[in-house]
C-alpha cells in the first residue's frame, strides 16, 4: 500500500471527511514521525511497532570492484521493530 492508497481508503471509510483533510492528517502523522526520528527520538505505535534510529559506527569497507579498502563514515539509519499484535497477526 502506498500513501495515496492509504489516504483513499481512509477517505472511503469516513465519508464525513473531505479527502483533502484526510490527506493533511496522514501527511501530518508522517511528518511528525520523521521529525521525531530526526531528533533521535523513538516513536511507538502500540500494537503496530516502534520506529527508532540506530547509529552505525565508522568502519573500513571494501570496494567490490577493485578490492581496495575504503573508509565508510559513521551514519544513522532508521529501524523498525514490529509490535506484538502485528507480529501475531502476521504469523497466525
Amino acid at each position: 500500500m502506498i500513501r495515496s492508497e492509504l489516504i483513499q481508503k481512509i477517505a472511503d471509510e469516513n465519508p464525513h471527511l473531505y479527502q483533502r483533510d484526510v490527506e493533511r492528517i496522514v501527511n501530518t502523522i508522517f511528518e511528525e514521525i520523521i521529525e521525531s526520528m530526526a531528533r533521535g527520538d523513538r516513536v511507538e505505535l502500540r500494537g503496530f511497532g516502534a520506529f527508532s534510529v540506530k547509529k552505525r559506527d565508522a568502519r573500513l569497507g571494501r570496494n567490490p570492484r577493485t578490492g581496495e579498502s575504503v573508509p565508510v563514515e559513521e551514519k544513522h539509519v532508521p529501524f523498525f521493530k514490529t509490535g506484538k499484535l502485528l507480529r501475531d497477526r502476521l504469523n497466525d
